[in-house]
């Protein structure tokens, strides 16, 4: 049967009107692979983030069902209402936030930051219906996103380091070397360099092999334990509408909403342009149509995942994993969230993954991240020195939010004092500011 004469079915015209397939040169078959392709680039997110946020001693397993729960509505709703084939889940750097700097750092327990998720998420959906949004992103410097990126990578990298064993604690040069014999730090190098090759041999779902990988060779040695593999989802109970609005009378509390909000925010933007780009859905004058549907979905699956029980959800760089597959619709996300809910299923499988490796998964996701840096102007140091300072100041300080404040304080100064002062935008004083009046309180 020649492609001339071939008639669609009653179902698949039905899904070629909806996602206008025909209209995005692609197929019914090409989205489904497209879509698997996505997840299998993103599904290691079902074992990291419960990793993470247990850290902030929420339960594994409700915490492993509320992010595939999140990532399932997110991705529907950027795939159903905005057209577009981007899948979501709880966002990396985001949960490390969560975890280590609302909780452990500023004495928040699990149930506040929630709340603050919430709220974070809230903001977000009335950006994403205002106009003022397009202003918002367009007036923060390029160099000070790139640095955000790289900086949340670096502060990664040092928590992956240090779940890993590679990096422990000294009293005299505060970290040093941990003991490269040890048979976690062994693998967790060796799962880093596996995920690193595979993704560069571009084998579909590298990392979560290269996690799965180290996981069984541990086994034997006594540092992973196999729990199985399929069963019945955990209860969610724990962590379903636990949310505690108990502290959001307290100026804090308003300064991590919006420092999860500002990141949120640029990440999801970043990305959205970044992987429809890659897929030549922007138009002719290279912005991206249905933006506001896009940050819709992505608002809309922070505040959902925030009542199941996670942090921010935001739009994956991953997608463009499956838009590379030819994914051009919105279908190739409903099969990525049909997807997630099959991985509903494996929560002992993912309650049996050790920390070294997901801790090989998070060095690699350093390193993804990181690459921002190479667009800096480094001949410009009023540009340079802000993004080296925000990049470096993540990590040595475990704070992600502090990062961002000396980034933009740094920035201000710099520029000011460089006689540039026409290049600050007044959104740029605004959140020095803001920033400035954070780290004096907290």
């Amino acid at each position: 049967m020649t492609e001339q004469t071939y008639r669609p079915s009653g179902q698949a015209s039905g899904l070629d009107a909806y996602f206008k397939l025909t209209e995005s040169g692609t197929t019914v078959r090409t989205e489904v692979i497209a879509g698997i392709t996505t997840f299998l680039t993103m599904a290691y997110i079902v074992f990291v983030n419960p990793a993470i946020l247990s850290e902030a001693g929420m339960p594994f397993g409700p915490v492993f069902v509320a992010t595939c729960v999140a990532a399932i509505i997110g991705t529907l709703i950027m795939g159903l209402y905005a057209n577009y084939p981007i899948a979501l889940a709880p966002g990396m750097g985001l949960n490390a936030f969560f975890a280590f700097t609302v909780v452990i750092t500023y004495g928040y327990t699990w149930q506040e930051a929630l709340a603050c998720v919430f709220f974070s998420g809230v903001l977000f959906i009335i950006l994403s219906v205002l106009p003022i949004r397009e202003y918002i992103i367009n007036s923060i410097p390029k160099t000070l996103k790139l640095a955000i990126s790289a900086g949340i990578g670096f502060f990664l990298g040092i928590i992956a380091l240090s779940n890993a064993g590679v990096v422990v604690a000294h009293p005299a040069t505060l970290v040093t070397s941990g003991d490269f014999l040890a048979p976690g730090v062994i693998l967790a190098l060796l799962g880093f360099a596996l995920i690193a090759a595979l993704n560069f041999r571009n084998v579909p779902g590298a990392t979560i092999i290269g996690i799965l990988v180290v996981a069984v060779i541990g086994i034997p040695f006594g540092v992973a334990e196999f729990g199985g593999i399929v069963s019945l989802p955990p209860n969610p109970s724990e962590t379903f509408l636990a949310l505690d609005f108990g502290r959001v009378l307290e100026g804090t509390f308003w300064i991590v909403v919006l420092s999860m909000l500002f990141v949120d925010l640029f990440d999801t933007a970043g990305t959205l342009v970044g992987v429809a780009h890659r897929g030549g859905l922007l138009d002719k004058d290279g912005k991206l149509p249905r933006m506001n549907k896009a940050l819709l979905a992505d608002s809309t699956a922070t505040t959902v995942g925030a009542l199941v029980g996670t942090s921010n959800t935001t739009s994956y760089v991953e997608s463009a994993a499956g838009v590379a597959a030819g994914g051009r619709t919105g279908l190739a996300a409903v099969v990525t969230a049909a997807c997630f809910g099959l991985a509903l299923f494996f929560s002992p499988l993912a309650g049996s993954i050790p920390a070294y490796a997901t801790a090989a998964a998070l060095f690699y996701v350093a390193v993804v991240m990181a690459r921002g840096l190479a667009e800096i102007d480094w001949d410009d140091l009023t540009e340079a020195a802000p993004a080296v300072a925000i990049a470096i100041t993540m990590p040595l300080t475990y704070s992600i939010a502090t990062g961002i404040g000396i980034g933009f304080i740094t920035y201000v100064l710099v520029k000011a004092i460089a006689g540039r002062v026409s290049e600050l935008t007044p959104a740029v004083w605004a959140l020095a500011v803001v920033f400035a009046v954070m780290l004096a309180i907290v």
